[in-house]
């Protein structure tokens, strides 16, 4: 078995790495997220992909995606975005991460709604081993038409961090691997139907500035395509740049990361 030095092994990452990253890639995919203020009682999808590559570069990775909204009553609407994520580069292991969002919604079918919210999140690669936060938020859906959808909202959320080191490039932080602070959320959401409708291209993005006197602000940007091939069957393709403002000492602030595959949507 052919045995990497460190320089070797960075040199292969970074080439197998940046392939991969262009090729197939965990983000939180938000061109298909079910809409909360849809007639629909029940709306439900699933995914599981994965690839397995040997020989001059070893790839293993598993991906999956669970979404769920349930509007059994006129009033109150709950739902679920779950994804996970685990990959190995040559037997070194570069992600192992959940993101759950959880959303309970009152009368999203109107134009103002209130809103609350649990995130429970991992990421390896930024060396999170756990972060939760929860809070109350408000939306405007500004646009609601057949072909064209926009809503803005915001929030004020409790934020708690464990990360797997206590050094950060913010030195304030030094010494502690738990960070717990305030945050206030604002967040876009659009989409709009293009090509006699065939074609659905989304944008989101958020800002998470930190309430606290040290500067920790997160942001993040999405765009993508939505294609239908056949019976809620679904092709995509996204683009994300995030960028957060405290990290670890060995992690950069910004992701790049372009994505795309298949979606499944069953509407009852």
């Amino acid at each position: 078995m052919r045995k990497w030095s460190k320089k070797g092994f960075m040199k292969a990452f970074e080439i197998g790495g940046l392939a991969f990253f262009l090729l197939h890639i965990f983000s939180f995919p938000l061109q298909a997220q079910l809409n909360e203020s849809d007639t629909a009682k029940f709306q439900f999808r699933a995914g599981l992909s994965g690839a397995l590559q040997q020989g001059n570069v070893e790839l293993l990775v598993l991906r999956g995606r669970l979404e769920i909204v349930s509007n059994s009553q006129k009033s109150l609407v709950f739902k679920s975005q779950n994804n996970s994520l685990y990959q190995e580069f040559s037997g070194f292991r570069a992600d192992n991460d959940i993101n759950s969002r959880n959303y309970l919604y009152w009368k999203p079918f109107k134009k103002f709604y209130p809103f609350s919210m649990i995130y429970l999140q991992t990421n390896f690669r930024r060396e999170v081993a756990f972060r939760g936060f929860g809070g109350l938020g408000y939306t405007w859906q500004v646009v609601q038409k057949a072909k064209t959808n926009l809503k803005l909202s915001a929030s004020l959320v409790y934020e708690s961090t464990r990360f797997r080191n206590d050094q950060f490039n913010e030195s304030s932080y030094n010494g502690d691997n738990q960070i717990s602070l305030a945050r206030a959320t604002l967040y876009l959401y659009a989409w709009h139907r293009l090509a006699d409708s065939k074609l659905r291209f989304f944008y989101s993005g958020y800002w998470q500035p930190g309430l606290e006197n040290i500067p920790n602000n997160r942001f993040q940007l999405d765009v993508g395509m939505n294609i239908p091939l056949w019976k809620g069957l679904n092709a995509m393709i996204q683009y994300s740049f995030s960028h957060e403002q405290v990290v670890t000492s060995s992690v950069l602030p910004d992701d790049r990361i372009l994505t795309f595959g298949l979606s499944y949507q069953l509407t009852k």
